[in-house]
């Protein structure tokens, strides 16, 4: 779990504005937005009585900041792994693989339990955005292993990367259900193994 410590002694402290979208990143993800209050955004942020007011219209317009600042933290993790080395296989298991607070859950995936967030088209939106883009970029990697004789080309990218973003997505629920990790590693390995099973012998292969 991440730590809260102050700047050293080379480092500037962040603005009030960005400590209140820093605080209130992580306040979605600890308690939601319902469970996200103004008193606790300013105690996290460590600022004034009617900062959030002087930078931002109120809640929604600092929590829909917050999300598009954490859309863009999931994304960017993403794509690191999906344009790394390797072969599309190696790509999309880079992804799967890669290093997450598991029982934290997705601080965007855990935004789509918030009924006022899935009621409201403008703070949706980021969300919807991310895991639409995610799919996409899932099968890109997917159609692309195809075109290099790398998956068999029985392979349906687009329903391939909608299931591997759903096992991340029902990985992280089952995890924090039962508060242990073994769930989330368990989908991964079963949908690893699934795609290793069209993973073509390197004969041939148009590298």
């Amino acid at each position: 779990m991440s730590t809260r410590e102050g700047p050293g002694p080379q480092e500037e402290r962040p603005g009030t504005r960005e400590r209140l979208v820093r605080g209130t990143q992580e306040l979605l993800w600890e308690r939601g937005y319902v469970g996200t209050s103004p008193k606790a955004i300013l105690e996290r942020a460590d600022a004034g009585q009617g900062s959030m007011y002087h930078h931002f219209a109120g809640k929604s317009d600092l929590a829909l900041a917050a999300l598009r600042r954490s859309v863009r933290d999931v994304a960017e993790a993403a794509e690191e792994c999906l344009s790394g080395p390797g072969t599309a296989y190696d790509r999309v298991a880079a992804y799967l693989l890669r290093e997450r607070e598991v029982l934290r859950g997705c601080p965007v995936g855990r935004m789509t339990q918030d009924r006022e967030v899935v009621e409201s088209p403008e703070l949706r939106a980021p969300l919807d955005e991310v895991f639409g883009r995610l799919r996409e970029r899932i099968a890109e990697v997917l159609a692309e292993g195809q075109r290099r004789g790398e998956l068999a080309g029985a392979l349906d990218p687009a329903a391939c990367a909608a299931t591997v973003a759903a096992v991340v997505q029902g990985g992280y629920v089952l995890a924090r259900a039962a508060d242990d990790t073994a769930p989330f590693d368990a989908a991964v390995r079963g949908v690893l193994s699934l795609l290793a099973a069209q993973v073509l012998p390197a004969t041939g292969r148009s590298d």
